[in-house]
């Protein structure tokens, strides 16, 4: 019993820590408040994925000297602060104090917090390695729905539609939560022992072979995907709703933006029960048909959407497949603690489970960026670029995954 409450803690862990996936749900009310141009709000999610990524691979290396408590509660502090600065950041409409609070430190705090559930109920579990540890990433997927559907509507109606106000409030709540659901988190007995008689064991040489370099791009690619929605779902299919409204509308009508507002924060709601179930859904799946025949399927299904993205224009067809992509996204997370454990045993999981998140860092940068550019400098084409080059990354994904010949370690 004591393994499941812990991954049960290490779920609404996640979930609190997910709904920074709920950044296209601020993308637009951020740019029109200070006037910033995507491209350059994009950046503040971009650096806190990037860090993240960059985070989780230190931590999950030295989750056997601070332990996964200490490290889950400092990150989850960190976050909260991320989140303090920023409202000071917006109030004051400083772009560099929103990279510092949301993008560098709030993202340092996801990586400590992130990592550490998700290697320390993959220590507890010797069996359903995907069942378990998929369960918990699907918290992270759920958190979007979380913020886009609770907290921002509830703290934004509090505060009179303040963004400065309502991240204050958002930060207030994440303080308190995460570390208290943090601090049940700690690893079996058996495992305490053989963690304090390690050796220290590079990681280096793992790193630099063909088997890791795959499975990082394939990861990396999985999420550039993802992320192309994940940062602009909310203001992309408003676009496509602005283009079936009569010619004569005033966007800047308040009842206009509101019923716009509300239709991005539904998709990214709906989209992030699909990325949680994919994460819970395809991990399993993963248990029976093995990890890089789980990665295929996602990999060909998100390129077959994309192709078919490019020939969409209707809202509800576009909300559809954004929901069917983050499935498969999700899915990348389901599948990867447990093909990094079969590759590697459970002595290098943890370092090398951290190292491959580096290609989650990578890959938040270059999808939201690839969208925020193409909106600035081609807004009327903006999707069906992103689409297209997406969808190429995909095909090179899936050519990858049949190259290289994933072997154990262990």
């Amino acid at each position: 019993m004591k393994k499941w409450f812990i991954a049960i803690t290490g779920t609404f862990t996640h979930l609190l820590l997910g709904t920074v996936y709920a950044w296209s749900f601020f993308q637009t009310p951020i740019t029109e408040f200070t006037g910033w141009n995507n491209t350059q709000t994009a950046w503040a999610f971009s650096l806190s994925i990037f860090m993240l990524g960059i985070t989780a691979a230190w931590a999950g290396n030295k989750m056997s000297v601070y332990g996964p408590r200490k490290l889950a509660m400092i990150g989850g502090a960190l976050y909260a602060l991320g989140y303090l600065i920023s409202g000071f950041a917006l109030a004051n409409q400083s772009l560099f104090l929103l990279y510092l609070g949301f993008g560098i430190i709030g993202g340092m705090g996801l990586g400590l917090a992130y990592v550490t559930p998700v290697a320390t109920v993959s220590a507890w579990f010797t069996q359903k390695q995907g069942l378990a540890t998929g369960m918990v990433v699907m918290g992270f997927g759920f958190g979007a729905l979380v913020m886009s559907k609770f907290l921002a509507p509830v703290f934004l109606k509090i505060s009179g539609g303040n963004l400065s106000t309502t991240f204050y409030y958002v930060g207030a709540v994440m303080v308190v939560l995460i570390p208290v659901l943090a601090s049940f988190l700690q690893l079996p007995k058996v495992k305490k022992q053989q963690e304090t008689k390690q050796e220290k064991i590079s990681i280096a040489k793992y790193i630099k072979t063909k088997p890791f370099i795959t499975v990082w791009l394939i990861f990396m690619i999985n999420i550039v995907a993802g992320m192309i929605f994940i940062s602009f779902q909310s203001p992309l299919l408003q676009d496509l709703l602005k283009r079936q409204m009569p010619v004569d509308t005033n966007f800047s009508d308040a009842n206009v933006v509101a019923s716009l507002a509300m239709a991005g924060a539904t998709l990214i709601a709906i989209s992030s029960i699909f990325n949680g179930l994919g994460r819970f859904a395809w991990g399993t799946v993963s248990d029976k048909i093995g990890q890089m025949q789980t990665f295929r399927i996602l990999l060909a299904l998100q390129a077959l959407i994309f192709v078919l993205l490019i020939f969409v224009g209707n809202p509800i067809v576009f909300s559809i497949f954004v929901c069917i992509v983050l499935l498969c996204y999700g899915g990348g997370f389901g599948v990867l603690p447990s093909l990094t454990k079969d590759m590697y045993g459970d002595k290098l999981m943890s370092s090398l489970y951290g190292a491959l998140l580096t290609a989650w860092g990578v890959g938040g940068i270059i999808g939201p960026q690839i969208v925020a550019f193409m909106k600035d400098n081609y807004a009327d084409k903006a999707g069906l670029y992103a689409f297209v080059v997406s969808g190429g990354l995909l095909v090179v994904g899936f050519i990858l995954s049949f190259i290289t010949k994933i072997v154990s370690y262990e």
